[in-house]
């Protein structure tokens, strides 16, 4: 039976992700910047807040429900123009929630303050992916310093940010996930989540031997930009309609008539194979979603 799929408008979204850059300073094996062959690292991008308001004006800025950094080459953090354009957003938009993905070891304690009093909100976040502990953390992180991630944690935290804990569990970690959600409850983090990553192992990462990936399957696609009435906008300022889509440079997906394409494709044998693969309505564990398989609220 055909599914009926609604077109995503640009009018319709809620939800904005952005890229702010494609600079990082870690090497994590399984990241993009790591496995695209087609990506220079030497050829830098900062996304510009004229880049983002050629596709979503400031009264459209106004009616957003939500705004996250996080991306798939770089880190927020290392963007050019990061808190300028968060403070923009605030600006146009007072009730806007604010959110970011960062490893937390780039910048000044100077710089994590700033973000602390700007996402400062009930609703507002930053995401610090931490791996394990100072002797683990960089088996995976690698490149990330350890006493400078807690430093800028600790400084975002007690500036007014709100701070969550995501740790991606492997056989060299596994033992520490409690140890790491104890840190995070002294450190006045509000969530801690861990999980395993799917992604094949590569450089020498072993998989957990006390946890499971559930089993895979496909049913309808259940398209979770459709569903949030979200966007992303990449480090070069390219729309797309999600991250995972646009998860190449290369052969990035554009929002409009690339994807309107991909979705006549849901309803055939020749369903395009991300959406297959990361929003399959089969009601375990996706790539996005229901993906996290142990969460613990720390705060109130």
């Amino acid at each position: 039976m055909n599914i009926t799929i609604p077109v995503l408008q640009r009018r319709d979204i809620k939800e904005l992700h952005l890229e702010p850059t494609d600079v990082c300073q870690a090497a994590c094996a399984l990241c993009s910047r790591e496995l695209d062959p087609n990506f220079d690292k030497n050829f830098q991008h900062h996304l510009t807040i004229d880049q983002i308001i050629q596709h979503f004006d400031n009264t459209h800025i106004a009616k957003l429900h939500k705004m996250y950094m996080c991306g798939l080459y770089g880190d927020p953090a290392a963007g050019k123009h990061t808190l300028d354009i968060y403070q923009y957003f605030r600006s146009i938009n007072p009730e806007i929630t604010l959110g970011m993905n960062t490893n937390g070891a780039l910048q000044s304690a100077r710089w994590w303050n700033t973000l602390g009093t700007i996402l400062n909100r009930q609703r507002d976040y930053v995401v610090f992916s931490i791996d394990g502990l100072e002797n683990t953390n960089a088996i995976y992180r690698k490149n990330v310093n350890w006493t400078k991630l807690m430093t800028n944690a600790e400084t975002y935290i007690n500036a007014g940010g709100r701070a969550h804990w995501d740790m991606l569990v492997y056989q060299h970690n596994e033992h520490q996930v409690h140890q790491c959600e104890q840190l995070a409850r002294d450190m006045g983090f509000f969530w801690f989540r861990a999980k395993i990553s799917n992604r094949p192992l590569i450089d020498n990462l072993k998989r957990a031997t006390t946890w499971t990936i559930p089993e895979p399957k496909t049913g309808p696609i259940d398209c979770f930009a459709l569903s949030e009435q979200s966007a992303y906008i990449d480090a070069q300022g390219r729309l797309s309609p999600c991250c995972i889509l646009g998860d190449r440079q290369k052969d990035f997906i554009g929002f409009d008539n690339d994807f309107e394409d991909i979705q006549k494709s849901w309803n055939t044998s020749e369903c395009n194979t991300i959406c297959k693969s990361s929003c399959s309505s089969d009601n375990i564990t996706t790539t996005s979603k229901n993906q996290w398989q142990y969460i613990a609220e720390l705060k109130q």
